[in-house]
């Protein structure tokens, strides 16, 4: 009897140690060896209650529960492919999840709704937005306030968004960049205009009449070269698109009264094709003495048109002096060769950056407002300045 006692007492002191030694080990397998991104987001990014885990552990950073959707224009040109660019340079610093989606054209307008509805359902952090029509998006953008998911509107505003779906937007100041590129091309125009005998013809291409980026720099051009050429004694007039001539803010006079007309010409479609077919129509008229393009697409459509055409120049002297927005291979290579007069670069690269950026500081329940990026002339004597060539994507 004392025998069965004795092992029945041991065999229970053993169960109870097996127990104990199970109890430790699963704890020790979680936090080295499973790690579920799913089931981490309970945490506050600061990690204040992970002061007994090695730092270093794993090489992550502390951001690594957020996770972010973030949705582009299109994918199709080099200047969107910089702001994935500094997407993931900023997400890998950061050490959260962007995940970066977009429509092949930014015509594809209803795919990107379609984007935006499918990031919504992935209940992420955050949401990056460049919006390729605002108006499309304000049923969704509603949608994602209600969810209590921040929305960061990037490179172009959504003015009439639901109040409060969208937290911040960080983008270009459109409206001055436009400007910027009136006041650099006016000046080398000015004895031209000044010795014309006859109405003289400043032509401009916008690849749309509908995203904020895109109006705001055609709007910003135009206004400024009305101020500019109104301050000289001259007379305006603005023809073309409906959108353009009717939303100018300076004062116009009609085409048989003016001494300088701004045509300008908005194609069917964003493509570069249907763009050099708008800017042909200008160029080939005998009173042309320059053009704008209000975004890569514009400007390329511009250079193509000139391949047969051959009517640019960097010497007002010589031909047509374009103006150009943002980079690219085609349009640096233009401005180097002198066919392109020059042209204003955002810095998509740090507009991606900045979205995450922005979007970290919401999700770690820090209060954000807008961030305005600035536009940058280039020609062929300055882009290679350490303050201009980072800017200058391919």
């Amino acid at each position: 009897m004392k025998k069965k006692l004795m092992a029945l007492l041991l065999g229970s002191c053993m169960v109870v140690g097996l127990l104990a030694g199970c109890g430790s080990k699963p704890a020790e397998g979680n936090a080295e060896n499973n790690p579920p991104a799913g089931d981490q987001q309970e945490e506050p990014s600061g990690g204040e209650d992970k002061t007994d885990e090695p730092s270093d552990e794993g090489g992550e950073t502390a951001g690594g529960d957020f996770t972010f959707e973030i949705i582009v224009k299109s994918f199709q040109s080099s200047y969107w492919q910089a702001a994935v660019k500094g997407v993931d340079q900023k997400k890998a610093e950061l050490g959260v999840t962007a995940n970066c989606t977009g429509p092949n054209q930014e015509t594809d307008i209803a795919d990107q709704v379609q984007m935006l509805k499918d990031a919504i359902d992935k209940t992420p952090d955050g949401i990056g937005l460049a919006a390729c029509d605002p108006k499309s998006v304000l049923e969704v953008l509603q949608t994602a306030m209600d969810k209590g998911i921040p929305v960061v509107a990037f490179d172009s505003g959504v003015p009439d968004a639901p109040a409060g779906s969208i937290v911040a937007t960080v983008a270009t100041d459109n409206y001055a960049a436009g400007a910027t590129a009136a006041e650099n091309l006016y000046p080398a125009l000015k004895d031209k205009i000044a010795n014309a005998t006859a109405p003289v013809r400043i032509g401009e291409v916008n690849q749309e009449a509908a995203s904020e980026s895109i109006t705001s720099r055609g709007l910003g051009f135009i206004d400024k070269i009305i101020e500019l050429a109104t301050a000289d004694g001259k007379k305006v007039a603005v023809a073309g698109n409906e959108f353009y001539v009717n939303g100018v803010k300076g004062e116009t006079v009609a085409e048989g009264e003016a001494d300088i007309i701004i045509e300008v010409a908005v194609p069917a479609q964003s493509t570069v094709e249907l763009c050099a077919t708008e800017a042909s129509k200008i160029l080939s008229k005998e009173d042309t003495i320059g053009m704008f393009g209000s975004n890569q697409v514009a400007a390329e459509g511009i250079l193509t048109a000139n391949g047969n055409l051959n009517v640019l120049s960097s010497d007002p002297n010589e031909g047509i002096l374009a103006a150009g927005f943002d980079a690219g291979k085609t349009i640096k290579g233009a401005i180097k060769d002198g066919t392109m007069f020059g042209a204003v670069t955002q810095s998509p690269l740090a507009m991606g950056q900045t979205t995450i950026e922005v979007l970290y500081k919401v999700a770690s329940g820090e209060s954000v407002s807008d961030v305005p990026t600035q536009g940058y002339w280039y020609n062929a004597e300055n882009m290679e300045d350490d303050s201009i060539a980072p800017n200058l994507y391919d």
